[in-house]
Order: structure tokens, then sequence, then C-alpha cells
């Protein structure tokens, strides 16, 4: 399974990039059809509105991407996101400009 440090923020229940968000380790399943992260199973789906994926127990959206080094992560906001304490050190290395764990070439 491949394992990546995304961002993800929340998006049911909140205005345009109002929701909380986070940069966590994320594993994807071999398709990348369905994401796992923080005990949630998600899946994406195409056509949702603001949202990438959705969770399957609750049905709430989620916009995952990777995250940015200028960290505009959020496309209307400029919240900064809860940084997951096991993927502090490779998005702070990251930000320095060390390739992302997995994305050596990118």
């Amino acid at each position: 399974m491949a394992r990546r440090i995304m961002y993800l923020q929340l998006k049911t229940g909140f205005d345009t990039d109002r929701g909380p968000s986070w940069i966590a380790w994320v594993r994807f399943s071999p398709t990348w059809k369905t994401a796992y992260v923080h005990d949630r199973t998600l899946r994406r789906w195409p056509g949702m509105f603001d949202a990438n994926f959705f969770d399957v127990d609750t049905g709430e959206e989620f916009w995952l991407s990777g995250p940015k080094r200028d960290r505009t992560d959020g496309r209307y906001s400029r919240a900064a996101p809860a940084v997951d304490d096991d993927a502090r050190g490779p998005y702070e290395a990251f930000l320095r400009g060390e390739p992302l764990p997995g994305r050596d070439r990118g």
C-alpha cells in the first residue's frame, strides 16, 4: 500500500475552506481510490462539488491533496493545518526543500 504525507480538509458542515485541516500520513489502496487516515476509510468519488473523497461510514466529504511548500494548501483560506506528530519531521524537511518520502522525483 502506498503511503504519502498529504493535506486533508473536512468539507462537510463548513463554509468554503473553513473546515479543520491536517497534514498527515495517508495510506492508499493499490488503485488509489481508497484512502485510510485517522481511523477513517475514504473513497474517491468524482463529481463532488468541493471534495474529492468521502468517508464510507459517515458520508462526510474531504479534500485530499499533496502539501505545498508555500503553505497555500487551502484554496481560499490561509488557515494553518494541524500537523500530526508522526508527519511533522518529514513535513518540515519538505518545507525546507527536501522531497517528500516516496516522492523523490517531485
